[in-house]
């Protein structure tokens, strides 16, 4: 079952917003209270929430149908006034990559399910950050309209007094490094897979590796997300933390990345979604970026990798949908790696929750692999570490039941000095375990260069 928590015994919402002067994304963030939240995608808002004003928690494999009936307990109670359309009162989290996750280091703190509802959400409504929206919420059997109308003065004036945050930091470098998977089990795991493809048990599987790093200063979240924001402007940004005090009694974990991949967006009936699966580097210089891009498209490898993931995907949406388009693939750069790209998208044939395309299509085989559930088995009986929320679904819900949610690639757990990275490839037929290797470092360069200080 899901768990609704909120400050009181009894649902019952308040929410109010009000335009106010852009505060500094990084001051908002350093000074929110926990457990604080970013949300940054393109073409989209970008919000920092803080505090819990209501908290969902669900396990196990109903948990996307559990999310989804707490989700609307909350919003049917609600009394809203938004202002405008992006600072309207949303819930943002996400859920674990295996319906039985273990729960293991360092994902002691996160459950199976868990969204948030911010007391505070601070919505910055145009690309140059100059526009924003500040929006409070209140949920309980006494929450009140006009107690909810003067916090939200405070909070202007709270917001509107946020010292400047001087320019972003240095990041705060690497001293050691751990790896979870050792080279010859890598080459191992990878040739055992490619077994399993040609006796007929697998088409495909991604096999993940977690890199744990110390750091020489414990990390600063809201300066890593800036600095992840300026050099990946087209991926989604993400963080969730946890409750304020973790049972375990060591730093609050921050699990955040910046991840190229989205798994759907909803609204109304019109569903985006992506084929990303296929890399390669990028150039030192124009001609060689669009050799080697044209090199990624004529891929064989690559290319039939890809197209497991796109017509996986086709497939996927078919049964809610009366059209599904996906032209053809292309290349989408960042800054560090290529990959082959195919945007994918869909008219629903009725009303869809955003949860229940979330769940249709998670895991896709760009993280998974085929078939499904002999590709989760392999999964878990390889990798020497469990996933938690990486390559999970992560994103927001609102009260008409649209969304949007990314897969959680690119993406880090820190914790204090500490922080643990993670990073996967797609093994097919032809698989080389050495080269397989190398794609998993480059992807890890998309954290690991906002970690390391340059020498």
């Amino acid at each position: 079952m899901a768990s609704l928590r909120t400050d009181e015994a009894e649902t019952h919402l308040v929410s109010r917003s009000v335009p106010v002067s852009a505060p500094p994304f990084r001051a908002v963030l350093d000074a929110a209270e926990a457990p604080r939240t970013v949300w940054s995608a393109p073409d989209e808002a970008t919000v920092v929430g803080e505090g819990a004003a209501a908290t969902v928690t669900a396990d196990g494999p109903h948990r996307f149908d559990r999310v989804r009936e707490a989700a609307e307990e909350l919003f049917s109670s609600g009394d809203v006034h938004a202002g405008t359309e992006a600072a309207r009162p949303r819930l943002f989290g996400g859920f674990a990559f295996h319906a039985d996750s273990a729960h293991g280091p360092p994902w002691e703190d996160f459950p199976g399910a868990r969204f948030v509802f911010p007391r505070v959400q601070v919505t910055y409504t145009d690309e140059a950050g100059d526009d924003a929206w500040l929006t409070v919420n209140a949920v309980g059997p006494d929450a009140d309209a006009d107690a909810v109308e003067e916090r939200l003065d405070r909070e202007r004036e709270r917001l509107a007094s946020l010292p400047d945050p001087g320019p972003v930091a240095d990041p705060p470098g690497v001293v050691d490094r751990r790896r979870t998977t050792a080279r010859d089990d890598w080459n191992a795991s990878v040739e055992a897979a490619v077994d399993r493809i040609h006796a007929g048990d697998l088409l495909k599987v991604v096999l993940a590796q977690a890199l744990e790093v110390d750091l020489e200063t414990p990390l600063s979240v809201p300066d890593v997300l800036e600095r992840l924001g300026g050099a990946y402007p087209e991926c989604y940004r993400f963080l969730v933390e946890p409750d304020p005090e973790p049972e375990s009694g060591r730093p609050r974990p921050s699990f955040f990345g910046a991840t190229p991949e989205r798994l759907v967006s909803l609204r109304g009936r019109t569903v985006e979604t992506d084929a990303l699966a296929g890399t390669t580097g990028r150039g030192e210089t124009p001609a060689e970026d669009e050799w080697l891009a044209q090199e990624l498209l004529d891929d064989e490898k690559n290319v039939h990798e890809h197209e497991l993931v796109a017509e996986t995907v086709r497939e996927q949406l078919a049964p809610f949908a009366s059209s599904v388009n996906a032209p053809e693939r292309r290349v989408k750069r960042l800054a560090t790696v290529q990959h082959l790209w195919t945007p994918v998208t869909a008219t629903l044939s009725e009303n869809e929750h955003v949860l229940s395309l979330v769940e249709a299509l998670h895991p896709t085989p760009a993280v998974g692999g085929l078939p499904p559930e002999t590709a989760l088995e392999t999964i878990r009986d390889t990798e020497p570490f469990d996933r938690g929320w990486y390559a999970a679904p992560v994103g927001w819900i609102d009260a008409a039941g649209y969304g949007t949610f990314a897969v959680a690639l690119r993406s880090a757990v820190a914790r204090g000095d500490v922080a643990t990275l993670f990073a996967g490839v797609g093994v097919v037929e032809d698989s080389d375990p050495d080269r397989e290797w190398d794609e998993v470092q480059l992807k890890y360069r998309a954290l690991l260069d906002e970690l390391e200080r340059s020498r």
